[in-house]
């Protein structure tokens, strides 16, 4: 009994309803029944059907064991409904399914639900800023990137200091860089982090880009307390006094400070139905409709945590403002609950965990459609949520670093130098792969070295400099990269090999080294008789 894994994507809510009507279908035991003095083959009772299926549930990686036998008679009522299941009778169509022992079977042949179809919209290109102003009446429609290869001139340019020589250049300034242009940074590279994450080809089936908002993405990631918890502009959109104060009374229970009226036996209770009363009437849920599918497509990285952490820390910074503080102070006011031992029970038929999950799951996510497995997806989330709303509720450090840097970028000026056509727009960050350690010791070892040697081979073999020019330059880049040098000239011997000396001129007879050069020519006594 498998239940295998759907992953991240498009229609997932779709997919795990096929998938598990498929595995119902192939794996549910049928053997013969009697009713009211009648024999019936391939078929099973409601309960037998019940406990199957809630078995299959609760150990499918892709709903959890927090699946309860209500989620899963609500899902076989849907069954019936949709003609995955008929009565032995051969009727179907109404929710009327009881855990009891009615017999049912399945039809010849299941349908599944078709996969639907959105209209098709283009993708907004955002325009970034240009290095110099552009023309009157142009624009640009695509960012121009060029690839940044580093040949030995490249880096003769950028070395030029090292090795002795600074070219005139001149400063290039950017156009300014609107509150406009922040924004569209901020929604971009908010999307293709969470694109990145997903290992989707386009978020184009998960979520409507258009919808987002980048002003709230800002403002969640700006406008927080010490403690994290968005601080709204606009205070007509905070939580009713009445239910924060019912909300701090569970969640510090039993000190409540803000506590004016005497308790009564059960008071607890009716503060936490005052509360979700509150939340289950709610016009939308919090992580409203448009973004249904985004977060149900981060549920298939449950088994990958710290990316389904990092995913549903970027979708929840797509949130209005106002959403994004209630929910946190809910998430808040569950984790406390369910970890107070000192707290009653609030129900009698439920424990405290399984009762937050199931009295808000309908709140914080559903679908604006009816999608058949929407309660046990919200069950899912929610369970996770409640477990690690502290990361998931925080603002991601490595995006914000990374677009401010990029706005920072784009507000500088660039040195340029004559004759260089290298203006290189910084293209949006694409984000890290984990490579090995082997690749890691190699681009470590490498990855400079060989442009390095190049520039070094191109000052030894150039003609055009005198062994004086050339022997200064050598020395320079013997200074600033000392391993670069050692390689190309081990030994002292390799490295006089490049400036032989020349050979000495035998030294011409000179008057000064005669003794006496100026002195008369004496004659001698001759010997001759």
């Amino acid at each position: 009994m498998e239940h295998r894994i759907v992953g991240p994507g498009p229609y997932r809510a779709t997919r795990l309803w096929n998938e598990t009507v498929e595995l119902f279908r192939a794996k549910m035991p049928l053997r013969k029944h009697r009713c009211r003095f009648k024999s019936y083959e391939h078929c099973f009772t409601a309960t037998e059907a019940v406990d199957w299926l809630h078995e299959l549930l609760r150990r499918s990686q892709n709903f959890g064991p927090e699946v309860t036998r209500k989620q899963t008679v609500q899902l076989l009522k849907k069954f019936l409904k949709n003609h995955v299941i008929e009565d032995i009778k051969g009727k179907w169509g109404q929710e009327d399914f009881e855990d009891n022992r009615h017999l049912y079977r399945f039809p010849p042949s299941s349908p599944l639900k078709p996969y639907p179809k959105r209209p098709p919209y283009q993708k907004d290109v955002i325009e970034f800023p240009k290095w110099d102003d552009p023309p009157p009446g142009t624009s640009q429609e695509n960012i121009p990137v060029r690839p940044l290869v580093m040949n030995p001139e490249m880096w003769y340019k950028r070395h030029s200091i090292a090795i002795g020589e600074v070219p005139a250049c001149r400063l290039v300034h950017r156009r300014q860089v609107t509150e406009a242009n922040v924004e569209e940074i901020w929604k971009s590279m908010t999307l293709s982090y969470l694109q990145k994450i997903l290992g989707l080809d386009s978020l184009e089936e998960v979520l409507d880009i258009k919808l987002v908002n980048s002003k709230f993405i800002i403002h969640n990631v700006y406008s927080v307390s010490k403690q994290g918890v968005v601080i709204l502009d606009d205070k007509s959109k905070e939580l009713p006094h009445w239910v924060l104060s019912a909300m701090k009374c569970l969640a510090n229970w039993p000190n409540c400070s803000d506590l004016k009226q005497p308790m009564y036996l059960g008071f607890e209770k009716d503060v936490f139905k005052t509360i979700a009363d509150y939340y289950g009437h709610l016009k939308e849920p919090l992580l409203t409709f448009h973004l249904f599918d985004a977060f149900v497509s981060v549920l298939g990285l449950l088994q990958k945590e710290k990316m389904a952490i990092e995913a549903f820390q970027i979708c929840c910074l797509l949130l209005p403002p106002e959403n994004r503080r209630k929910l946190q102070l809910l998430m808040r006011m569950m984790a406390r609950i369910c970890l107070n031992k000192e707290m009653p029970p609030l129900c009698d038929g439920f424990g405290t965990r399984t009762l937050m999950v199931q009295t808000f799951s309908h709140c914080i996510l559903c679908s604006k459609d009816e999608v058949d497995l929407d309660d046990l997806l919200a069950a899912r989330l929610v369970t996770f949520l409640m477990d690690n709303y502290q990361e998931i509720l925080k603002v991601p450090l490595a995006l914000q670093t990374s677009i401010e840097e990029r706005v920072a970028h784009l507000r500088r000026v660039q040195i340029k130098y004559p004759g260089a056509d290298m203006d290189i727009t910084l293209s949006a960050p694409s984000f890290c792969r984990q490579i090995s350690p082997e690749e890691f010791e190699y681009q470590r070892a490498y990855g400079s070295q060989e442009p390095l040697a190049a520039l070094l081979e191109e000052v030894i073999t150039d003609a055009k400099l005198s062994s004086k020019e050339k022997k200064k330059k050598l020395k320079q880049f013997q200074k600033s990269y000392p391993e670069v040098y050692q390689e190309r000239f081990p030994t002292p011997e390799s490295e006089a090999l490049l400036f032989p000396e020349k050979p000495k001129a035998k030294p011409q007879l000179l008057m000064w080294a005669l003794k006496n050069p100026f002195q008369p020519f004496q004659r001698t006594r001759s010997f001759r008789m």
